[in-house]
Order: structure tokens, then sequence, then C-alpha cells
């Protein structure tokens, strides 16, 4: 572990007063992109300007995900690509952050075959990074520092990437070990963030006119478990309820097994918590579930569903589902439609598995060929495109709150918005009303979507 005793006028000392640029890139989820921001972040306050384009870069920050080898092949390829950039310009720094490299085949791989790479540093190691930077600064050939911090940098102002929509990770890694998953050993064991900082950092968030606050975790329903506070999930999200002003509160991704009666009457109490749950299902199979470790059945899951539904038969969920786990058979995926079709999804996340290596999945013998997946994941997609073409019309009449977050890519003049149940909203209008709340009345709906127009 690092003992980081750099300080910033110690870095801005070697740079000098020249303009120098950085650039900073994030795959794969929400919380990765929040890290990212808090890179930024500390290269700012050490003099770092941005740009979006890697030729322009005094150093380049590839902020990396490790859910699927695929991601972390294509990450690979970028690398090699960047030593042309570095044979160009031999001052540049290259860097890598980020769940692939708190892997230590792959920062032992990185550090052989990859000299074009500076530093690398892990998911928590963000306060290292000014220890890093120094270090390439004074020539040293290559460092790393992948340990595991539980200091969550909230030293670190974030660099963030829009100016009304704020996400705030609440906790870290995971403890479920689902056997298709790499997390837990890129991520660590779940640490929760003190209650008092979470809603520091919330409450000036909402001074600074951030409208929407997404509240991240692997597992963000299971936050507090690990704290002798007793603070509980649905314990936070009441006392972000209770702070003053005129924003909404989403959260993502939550784990069916803390999906408690407690948190959904807190969602459906707490005016500024959005009415909208996405609840992983994964598969509809209790021998699927059982192989994936999900530590719930279909009949828990439809019991959690079936409260929410006796609260509002019309409340937004959506969810994500995993086709072709290995020697899914016929009737295990037809478990799942049962379930879709039962549930009527808003949305629906869906992805043929893919073989992650360093998981318990991974070594299981597959004998499901994969053109069998691909029908599957076709029929799947059928059936969710006939429930959310005929499940969205019930919003037809009815009046929506609406966050204006883009411009629409289909018609011009058009705006797009996500309403409290989530749902991605289309209406006539222009970008003076970006970051706005408008209300919205329905007038059509689409198998993806709805339009309407501003009241």
């Amino acid at each position: 572990m690092r003992e980081n005793n750099v300080s910033t006028q110690d870095i801005i000392r070697i740079l000098g007063n020249g303009k120098r640029k950085a650039y900073v890139r994030s795959f794969g989820c929400q919380l990765n992109v929040s890290d990212g921001e808090k890179i930024k972040g500390v290269l700012k306050e050490v003099g770092y300007s941005f740009t979006d384009d890697e030729n322009e870069a005094d150093i380049i920050i590839l902020n990396t995900c490790a859910v699927r080898e695929s991601a972390e092949d294509r990450v690979f390829g970028i690398i090699g690509s960047m030593k042309k950039l570095k044979e160009k310009k031999p001052s540049l720094i290259i860097g890598l952050a980020g769940c692939m490299t708190a892997q230590e085949h792959i920062c032992e791989k990185i550090r052989k075959s990859y000299p074009q790479v500076d530093f690398v540093m892990g998911t928590s190691a963000i306060n290292a990074l000014p220890a890093l930077l120094f270090d390439c600064l004074k020539g040293k050939k290559f460092s790393a520092d992948i340990s595991e911090y539980d200091d969550f940098s909230e030293n670190v102002v974030q660099v963030r990437e829009s100016s009304f929509k704020a996400s705030v990770p609440i906790m870290f890694g995971c403890n479920n070990f689902c056997t298709y998953c790499i997390v837990p050993y890129v991520r660590g064991r779940e640490r929760s963030r003190r209650p008092e900082d979470i809603i520091k950092e919330v409450r000036q968030l909402v001074s600074d006119g951030y409208k929407e606050i997404m509240l991240l975790g692997q597992n963000v329903n299971s936050y507090g478990n690990d704290l002798e506070s007793g603070m509980s999930f649905p314990h936070l999200l009441r006392e972000l309820n209770g702070i003053d002003g005129d924003f909404i509160i989403r959260f993502m991704s939550s784990h069916p097994k803390d999906a408690s009666e407690e948190l959904i009457n807190t969602i459906f109490e707490c005016e500024k918590v959005a009415k909208h749950l996405h609840l992983p299902l994964q598969s509809g199979s209790n021998s699927v579930l059982e192989r994936m470790n999900r530590r719930y059945t279909a009949e828990q899951y439809l019991k959690i569903v079936d409260y929410i539904r006796n609260r509002d038969p019309e409340f937004s969920l959506t969810t994500d589902l995993i086709v072709g786990f290995p020697n899914e058979t016929d009737e295990e995926f037809e478990n799942t439609l049962d379930i879709i079709k039962r549930v009527k999804y808003d949305n629906i996340y869906s992805f043929i598995y893919s073989r992650r290596t360093g998981t318990k999945a991974a070594d299981i013998k597959d004998m499901t060929p994969e053109n069998v997946k691909s029908q599957r994941m076709r029929k799947l997609l059928e059936v969710q495109r006939e429930i959310s073409t005929e499940h969205y019309k019930r919003f037809i009449g009815r009046k929506m709150r609406v966050l204006v977050d883009g411009v629409s890519k289909k018609r011009t003049g058009y705006m797009t918005g996500k309403s409290n149940e989530f749902i991605i909203s289309e209406f006539e209008g222009d970008i003076s009303l970006m970051g706005k709340f408008v209300e919205i009345e329905i007038t059509d709906a689409m198998n993806w979507a709805v339009t309407g127009r501003i009241i």
C-alpha cells in the first residue's frame, strides 16, 4: 500500500506554468463513470485541463471495465495503438485505472508487455494518483498501486460531466459472488460510505442546482450492512428525501435478496424518491438461479413484485436478464419468459451469457449451442417488445413530470427526458429546457418511449 505524501504543489512545480491537457476515458458502468469524474478532479487540481482528442493530450488515463473479457480485449487493443502516440510524443504519460487493472495478473501483463504504459491504478486507489503521477514526472519507468483502500476519496472534488445530473456512489464492492460475475474479485467486499458524508455531498449538489441524484453501488440496497451506526438503505433514502430542494432521487443496482418491504414502503412514502425500481431477475428458473448463486427463488422474486403491484398495479419495473447461462434448457428459458409476461416490465436489459475467466461459471462445460442462445434472445426481445408496446399505452392521457436531459435524435424540434417512472419521453421544445423539470401530457406510446406535449 502506497503512502501518499505528494502534495499538489509538488506536482505543479514539476509541470510548471505550461498548459497541460488530459484525456480521460471511462468504460463500463455508471460507477466507473463516477470514478472517472474523480480522476478528472485530481488532474484538475494539479493544473490539467481536458481534451476529447487523445492526440492533444499530455496524459491519457483509461478507466477500464472487467465485466466481460471482450471489454478487456478492447482496452488492450487501444493500449497497443497508443504505442505510436508515445513514439511521437515521448513525454506523454499513459495510465490505466479501473476494474480491469485491479487484477494482479493483468497488472503484471501490462508491466511486461506494454512498455508504453507508465502507471496502473486500482479501483480504490484514486487518492494515490498524485503519487503515481509524481513518479512518472520524476522519470520512474513504471508505477502501480492496486491496493484496496477504504477512504473512498472523500477529499476529491469531481469534475462532473453534467450540470444537473449527478451520480453519488454510496458503497463499493460486493459480497454476493454470483458465479458469472467478476465484480467481487476486482472491486473487493462491500464497504459503505459514512452516511454523513453522503448526506453532505447530496446537500451540496442540490444547493449547486443538481436535479437528479443517482445513488450507486454494486448492490446498492445492501448499503449499511457493514456500518456500526445501524444506518440502512431505506433510512438513508428518508434522510436524503428530507433535504430541501426540488430534485429526484434514483438508485441502482438493487439485489432482490435485499428488496425488503421496508425499502418498497420507503419508495412509495418519499416524494423525492423515483417511483421506479430496477430489480435484476437474471433468470426465471430456480435451477438456473441456484447455479448462478443468486440466493433467491423465482417465487421469492414474484412475492416482491406482488407486494409492489398491490400498492400500485402500474408501478414501473425494469430488470436485467441473462440468456443462455451454461446448459440452460428450453424449459428453464421458458420459465424466464413466463415471468416476463407476468411482471410486464417497462424495459429489460438482456445479454447472452459471456464466459468470464476468473468466475466459477467459467469452469462449467457448456453444451448449449450458440445459435440456440441467439434464437432464445430473439424470442425474448420479441416477447418484451409486444409487452412494452401494449404496456406503455397506460400512460396515454396521463400527466408526467419529466427532467429534460437531451435533444431528440429522431425528430427536429423535440427534446427528450425521463419521467419519475424512468420512462423515456419525447416532446416538442428547445435547448432552453435542458436540465429543467417540465410537466407533459402523454399523447402517444411506442415500445421504447412515450410522446407528449408540455402543459
